[in-house]
């Protein structure tokens, strides 16, 4: 999708602190944080929406949870604990329609979220 923000940042069209990429991944910063740490991790393929997932992609969905892990590690979150989320539509706060997961840490989360 050619209007799409993330899927402008993974071409490099629009800025974005870009902390990781491969050929099927790219994460950035999240512009307004929620945590001290807050990433998102996306496919560079644009999927609207987790319920958009076909069949065919989820080894592309075990990635985005893998990379966030990876990241996690990275930045020291393990022995502490992190969250991670994928919103699903406008009532569970997406805001962008390209599925990304949230990679949040850094502070204490409480239950339940929201």
């Amino acid at each position: 999708m050619s209007d799409c923000i993330f899927c402008r940042i993974i071409r490099r069209e629009l800025p974005g602190k870009i902390v990781h990429e491969d050929e099927t991944v790219t994460a950035i910063e999240d512009i307004r944080p929620q945590a001290p740490v807050h990433l998102l991790v996306l496919p560079k393929a644009h999927i609207e929406t987790l319920g958009a997932v076909k069949p065919e992609d989820e080894a592309l969905i075990g990635k985005l949870f893998s990379v966030a892990a990876k990241l996690a590690r990275e930045r020291g979150l393990e022995s502490r604990g992190y969250r991670t989320v994928v919103n699903n539509g406008s009532g569970a706060g997406q805001t962008v329609y390209h599925l990304h997961v949230h990679l949040l840490g850094g502070r204490v989360f409480h239950w339940p979220p929201g």
